[in-house]
């Protein structure tokens, strides 16, 4: 009999991407083998996501797509959050999935296929409040960096978000489990790690919080650069602050979503934080880590969101001067209390769009100016792949600065300092520099 193969195709945020290299870890223990294309696969999986409606439109049309050319007996599944959100809907709409999967069933991924290969259709979407799949060892795409979840389900309620109703309450990992799998990956080669949680600086295990943790994990010995996302505002204690100014691991970049710079748009999406608050967050965390990158979320059209509410969203970027942001429209997500809000208060689409475009301006070219006045300077760089175009590489600043410097994927994994020869207004160009001290490289 042959090797058993499956295809995972990951949509949606880093968690997601951890979520997929469990998968995979667990079935490459039970034999499968990982191939690159769904068309070779015995097994095709979509890890998927439910935070707005364009994400969950997309895995739809990807399995009418599949219909053509999977193989005729390939068992084809949905997992993750749109798994978790529609449950048996998913296996009512098309009849070709036999698999549905939220994130806490990827335990019994194994014998869910088997049920599926004998004709049964299979959904596991339960919720376990202690599944922190400390025994599956995980399948990395990545060969530079690694993704660590240190907690899983979110507390927090904002009104617009599906995430509690896809990923269950809180929960975080034993201090000495994390710390254990950053040995392990360490000890393969990796010297990036990035601890992940849904408001990742809400870490407590119990005993120990969030800075405790970024301390015990980056003492690992071998470790070169610590990251986390998404923190929340509210959990930037004075103790956590502390504890990543001086942690030299941890890297100088924070992704500290906003969502809005109006204080009454805040407090109907359930934040728990005003203009003020976030700003003196920024204050606060720019004294203590001089240099400090800092992007960020911002939600534009939120129902009641008024062009003073607008303005002050506009404002409040310029005041921080963001290195970047990801930009949403807003998306009204079944089930959440945003959906429960006057139907008189939803801003026309028009409004929105016009809304966004200016944001979006705004927020590019506080980037670009910033950029530009960047050009000459000097930084430490890790190589993470082959750039889309040309003979150059793609590598990574401490402060998340995407920068291209000329080489081959013989540098992948390999740290350098570079001075940053030119800029696109968003990524820049670089030139490999000597320092008196050369950069150890990784193995």
């Amino acid at each position: 009999m042959s090797q058993p193969t499956v295809f995972i195709e990951t949509y949606g945020c880093q968690m997601n991407v951890s979520d997929s290299e469990l998968m995979l870890g667990k079935l490459a223990a039970e034999g499968y083998a990982a191939v690159q294309s769904p068309e070779a696969a015995d097994v095709v999986l979509l890890n998927t996501c439910a935070i707005r409606e364009h994400a969950e439109t997309r895995v739809i049309g990807r399995l009418t797509e599949l219909r053509r050319f999977l193989k005729p007996d390939a068992v084809l599944g949905v997992t993750g959050c749109m798994a978790q959100r529609l449950g048996p809907r998913l296996l009512d709409s098309d009849s070709r999935v036999s698999l549905v999967i939220g994130p806490d069933g990827y335990r019994a991924l194994p014998l869910l296929i088997e049920g599926a290969r004998k004709g049964e259709r299979m959904i596991a979407t339960d919720f376990d409040l202690e599944e922190h799949y400390e025994d599956v060892q995980a399948s990395r795409f990545d060969g530079v960096k690694a993704w660590i979840p240190v907690q899983r389900g979110c507390d927090y309620r904002c009104t617009y978000c599906i995430v509690p109703f896809t990923r269950g309450s809180e929960r975080s990992r034993r201090l000495e489990d994390v710390v254990r799998e950053t040995q392990r990956v360490v000890a393969e080669g990796l010297t990036e790690v990035v601890l992940l949680g849904q408001t990742v600086n809400s870490y407590h295990d119990g005993a120990r919080g969030f800075a405790d943790l970024l301390r015990a994990v980056g003492a690992v010995p071998g470790l070169r650069r610590l990251r986390f996302t998404s923190p929340h505002p509210n959990d930037f204690s004075d103790g956590v602050i502390g504890a990543m100014a001086d942690v030299d691991a941890v890297c100088e970049h924070v992704h500290l979503p906003m969502q809005s710079g109006s204080s009454r748009t805040l407090r109907r999406m359930l934040r728990r934080y005003s203009r003020e608050e976030y700003l003196d967050c920024v204050a606060r965390l720019r004294v203590a880590i001089p240099g400090l990158g800092l992007t960020t979320d911002i939600i534009v059209g939120f129902p009641g969101e008024t062009d003073e509410d607008f303005r002050e969203t506009l404002s409040a970027v310029r005041e921080v001067g963001f290195d970047d942001a990801f930009m949403f429209k807003f998306s009204a997500r079944e089930g959440t209390p945003a959906t429960r809000l006057p139907a008189e208060m939803t801003v026309p689409g028009d409004l929105v769009d016009a809304r966004f475009d200016e944001l979006l301006k705004t927020v590019r070219g506080i980037a670009r100016d910033r950029n530009f006045r960047r050009v000459g300077e000097r930084c430490e760089v890790l190589v993470e792949k082959e750039a889309r175009k040309g003979e150059l590489m793609q590598a990574r600043s401490r402060e998340f600065r995407t920068v291209l410097i000329p080489g081959d994927k013989r540098m992948i994994g390999q740290y350098h300092h570079v001075e940053l020869t030119g800029t696109t207004g968003s990524t820049f160009t670089g030139q490999i520099v000597r320092e008196r001290t050369p950069l150890p490289v990784s193995s």
